[in-house]
């Protein structure tokens, strides 16, 4: 079957369409979390390269944090180290951390600057340890037993929470015009190595630079209704509802809470999106459609 291609007036009038968008994130700090469910896919990592290269050209200073869960979890069976999970996140000793470092600072990272520069971008892989851009502290979970209903506190060895994000690093970097690719990766206090959930890394970096967007890319629409229908807006009020009544449950809650956060650190709005989707991050700023969930305060 012949693709039918939009004739040249067609294709100027969409990048004229574009133009008052362009203009809105014009030299503003726009932070993309790549989720590693996302990334499976090599012709929507190309999409979301050519979209990201796009966005720095005409004047937006985008920022990339990754995740990979999936990666890390190929890797951890290859070495026949077995993971345990716990609230959601991944228990995290002494082994498995250096494992996560090597797959997140290294292996995910640089595969993420090289689709970048393919695209003809100027990309720089860093890690939160990179410039003591991020401190973590040890991060504490309840977990609630469905048997007994009593609540205990379970160590996840060496998960962390952003304490203190130091944005000079980036500053530096977005001002020489390339783009920073973030690997979730921390330092903390005590020197120790920490992983650190992408969402919530991101939502660190984003309330930092007082980003004008934060766009999380997972594999789904977004936030979807009790009828599981896309809800296209949120206030934060909104989403403490949906919590509240369970319409938003279980690892929903956590980037919601990613998202509140964001927003009360100054971030202008913040949207869920599906990372599948293709260009889904020009549809989202570029187009007055959107792709996903867009939260505000």
């Amino acid at each position: 079957m012949t693709k039918t291609l939009p004739d040249v007036h067609t294709r100027a009038e969409v990048i004229a369409e574009a133009l008052p968008f362009m203009q809105r994130y014009d030299q503003e700090v726009v932070v993309i979390k790549y989720g590693g469910h996302a990334m499976g896919n090599k012709a929507a990592a190309e999409d979301f390269a050519e979209d990201v290269v796009l966005l720095e050209l005409q004047g937006v200073k985008p920022i990339v944090v990754h995740g990979g869960g999936p990666q890390i979890g190929k890797m951890l069976d290859k070495l026949g180290i077995r993971s345990e999970f716990q609230g959601g996140l991944r228990v995290t000793d002494a082994t498995t951390v250096e494992i996560v470092e090597m797959v997140l600072a290294g292996s995910i990272n640089k595969q993420i600057v090289g689709w970048l520069s393919a695209e003809g971008g100027k990309a720089i892989g860093l890690c939160g340890k990179d410039g003591n851009m991020v401190t973590a502290r040890k991060l504490s979970r309840t977990v609630r037993d469905p048997d007994s209903n009593i609540e205990r506190e379970v160590d996840l060895g060496f998960v962390g929470d952003p304490h203190k994000v130091d944005r000079s690093v980036l500053d530096a970097v977005l001002k020489a015009e390339l783009i920073p690719v973030l690997a979730p990766v921390a330092i903390g206090e005590d020197g120790q190595t920490y992983n650190v959930n992408a969402d919530t890394f991101a939502g660190a970096i984003a309330g930092a630079m007082k980003a004008k967007r934060l766009l999380l890319l997972t594999d789904v629409p977004g936030v979807l209704d009790k009828n599981k229908n896309l809800i296209p807006q949120l206030t934060v009020d909104q989403c403490r509802e949906l919590i509240a009544d369970g319409t938003v449950s279980g690892g929903m809650i956590p980037k919601i809470e990613t998202c509140i956060y964001a927003i009360e650190q100054g971030v202008e709005g913040v949207v869920i999106l599906d990372g599948k989707v293709p260009h889904a991050v020009l549809l989202e700023l570029l187009t007055e459609h959107g792709a996903g969930t867009l939260i505000t305060p």
